[in-house]
């Protein structure tokens, strides 16, 4: 039996890319979109697609269910994917945004995660994968939501890490920076959705920002293509002894060595002068 794998988050970007590219390979993939429009879409392309709404714990459950019905009772990779941005100033986004954002990118990973572990134990091993980013290393103006879902993320997978060592189970971080997807449509609907901007002392600010993301084309010389995160998600898949963590793009590899050197004050400098 070829590797199974079940990816979220795959209606379009990095999911949806390696979701393609693995099940071309030979892979088993079992592909997981939230809305059934997306799921019918990846299933017309031939691939093995669940409905998973990780903000939905009956979702969660069913979705992972047929999951299993596919494989018959195993999963061999876990790869947690699905997640968007909210953007906006902490002090103007309202709390229950801040739930939904930690509902989707957080909590859901948690119980999906958690489902996964005892099938592994018994099956004897397994690998669960992390999609961080580059914002779960450092912080950025207006991402505060993301950044707190993001930061949470990687202290609960250095976490788990620690506990399932005696374990056959292999966990690791891939942590991207700009990636070309539909990330930045998703988050200005996100803000359109939950910010105030006539309200806000950041309202000049968050006119570029509007800029920003409703541009069609990357607006960072550093966005690579999804098959960036295809690479290392591959090395997991295939290495007995995957690494603990995979940076993807430049940024992350300039921000995760300067968060080690500098002072925080001059980190703090050069990220209040990002975008």
């Amino acid at each position: 039996m070829s590797t199974s794998i079940l990816i979220t988050g795959c209606s379009t970007g990095i999911g949806y890319h390696c979701a393609i590219a693995l099940h071309q390979a030979g892979y088993q993939v079992i592909a997981s979109c939230r809305r059934p429009e997306d799921v019918a879409a990846l299933q017309t392309q031939g691939l093995h697609c669940v409905q998973l709404d990780l903000a939905s714990s009956q979702s969660i459950q069913q979705g992972l269910k047929e999951t299993l019905d596919i494989t018959g009772g195993t999963l061999d990779v876990l790869f947690n994917n699905a997640a968007y941005g909210q953007p906006g100033a902490l002090e103007d986004l309202p709390t229950h945004a801040l739930r939904e954002q930690f509902e989707t990118n957080f909590f859901g990973w948690h119980e999906l995660t958690t489902l996964v572990i005892p099938l592994m134990l018994e099956q004897g091993h397994g690998k669960i994968v992390q999609n961080s980013s580059v914002l779960g290393l450092v912080a950025m103006k207006y991402r505060g939501a993301y950044n707190a879902s993001k930061f949470a993320l990687e202290g609960y997978t250095d976490t788990l890490r620690l506990e399932l060592m005696d374990t056959p189970i292999n966990v690791s971080l891939i942590e991207p920076g700009p990636i070309e997807s539909q990330f930045r449509d998703n988050a200005k609907r996100q803000f359109e959705k939950h910010i105030n901007i006539d309200d806000s002392r950041h309202q000049a600010s968050y006119k570029k920002t509007l800029e920003r993301l409703g541009k069609s084309s990357p607006t960072n010389k550093f966005t690579l293509t999804p098959e960036a995160v295809l690479k290392p998600l591959l090395h997991i898949i295939n290495s007995n002894k995957p690494s603990p963590r995979y940076y993807v793009t430049q940024p992350t590899y300039i921000f995760g060595f300067l968060r080690r050197v500098l002072p925080s004050r001059w980190l703090d400098n050069l990220l209040v002068k990002s975008n």
